[in-house]
């Protein structure tokens, strides 16, 4: 049997903040744990918020300048934790190239430990949140991700494009595609609930739409409310997720006269998640910014509709299924008025859950594990 790997994940982000990189982060420790090993998290202070999983060791912070959970790392860590949890790691994984991926780096490099990236983010999608200018601002962006990713022993990505993307920017180090897992059988156990498309405005017989996604700009939502505003019927759209554009949005909503057919949401227990997709009758997925998009491997799961704007990430996870749209509110609205025509065939239901097994969280967890032990034989045969 092999030994027990103590594992050390430095992340930017994490609790209390809610977003597909914390679920990944969160997934693979909690897979990693069950199979038998240990995993410290290394994350910057969040004032007032107690853990509810560990250990997590968070490093002091700072608030950034503008009003966000985002908070500013300052790499300091106690001798304690140095001698006691970073020196004794098997790995270092970072999940962010910022201040505490390049703690993790420094860490890996003093200690001679083996180091994997995780590329959760493409960087060049939000390049609108610096102010500068935003050609400049997407090489410096490119070249972060270059420069980090060619420093790791090995880089994870979620999908075969977002493998050619990084081998586009001059990523040399070996890349790995593993995609971000889910508990299945949690999003398979969804119902069809008519009290709860009541309770998103949706009368018997009327279409609900719904949208899992946090509400900012590289997330493309407006295209969805031009959508439903373009659309010859009326149709229910449900948005589930906050962000720092939902002020803007609901303006929007209301100039196209739509606001009566909009219902924002806010953050909800995830623990309403399966009941809440297989209760909408299509599943929407603007964004043109992920790098898998965990929200629709979590649509497939719970057997739902999907019209998805095409790119190559959103192809890689639909692997055939769901509908793909140009970038473009008409060709959505006509996506979603065809689609309210029909109802869903028994095959599509089955091939939107066989789909969904690739993303099985056991098999992250597995395939992470392989690479791991891969670099560590690695480092030995080296050392010999």
């Amino acid at each position: 049997m092999a030994p027990a790997l103590r594992v050390g994940f430095f992340t930017e982000c994490y609790h209390p903040i809610v977003n597909g990189i914390v679920a990944s982060v969160d997934t693979l420790a909690e897979g990693l744990r069950k199979a038998g090993h240990e995993v410290f998290g290394f994350a910057p202070h969040a004032p007032g918020y107690s853990e509810t999983d560990g250990p997590i060791f968070r490093m002091p912070s700072l608030p950034l300048p503008v009003k966000t959970a985002y908070r500013l790392t300052l790499p300091f860590v106690s001798r304690g934790n140095l001698n006691g949890v970073i020196k004794r790691l098997s790995i270092i994984h970072a999940h962010s190239p910022f201040v505490t991926g390049w703690m993790g780096m420094r860490y890996a490099r003093r200690f001679h430990i083996p180091l994997v990236y995780t590329y959760h983010t493409q960087l060049e999608k939000y390049v609108h949140y610096v102010p500068f200018e935003a050609g400049a601002t997407r090489r410096a962006a490119s070249s972060l991700t270059r420069t980090y990713a060619n420093a790791a022993d090995a880089v994870i990505v979620p999908t075969m494009a977002m493998r050619d993307h990084l081998l586009q920017v001059g990523v040399q180090a070996p890349i790995e595609v593993i995609p971000t897992g889910i508990d299945l059988e949690f999003f398979r156990t969804g119902v069809r609930r008519e009290d709860l498309r009541a309770r998103f405005g949706s009368v018997r017989g009327q279409v609900l739409i719904l949208c899992v996604s946090r509400l900012a700009r590289e997330k493309n939502t407006e295209l969805l409310l031009e959508a439903v505003a373009r659309a010859e019927q009326p149709l229910q759209l449900v948005l589930v997720g906050g962000g720092p554009d939902r002020a803007y949005l609901e303006l929007v909503a209301g100039r196209l006269q739509i606001a009566d057919r909009v219902i924002f949401a806010g953050e909800l227990p995830r623990e309403q998640l399966p009941d809440l997709y297989a209760s909408a009758d299509i599943f929407a997925f603007p964004s043109l910014s992920e790098t898998q998009g965990l929200v629709l491997a979590e649509a497939l799961a719970a057997g739902a509709r999907i019209v998805a704007v095409d790119t190559p990430q959103a192809r890689d996870v639909l692997g055939g299924c769901g509908t793909l749209v140009d970038n473009d509110a008409i060709m959505l609205a006509q996506a979603f008025e065809k689609l309210a025509g029909s109802n869903q065939t028994a095959l599509e239901r089955d091939m939107a859950l066989g789909a969904a097994s690739r993303f099985r969280a056991e098999l992250q967890t597995e395939h992470t594990l392989d690479l791991y032990r891969s670099l560590l034989a690695r480092r030995v045969a080296l050392a010999t």
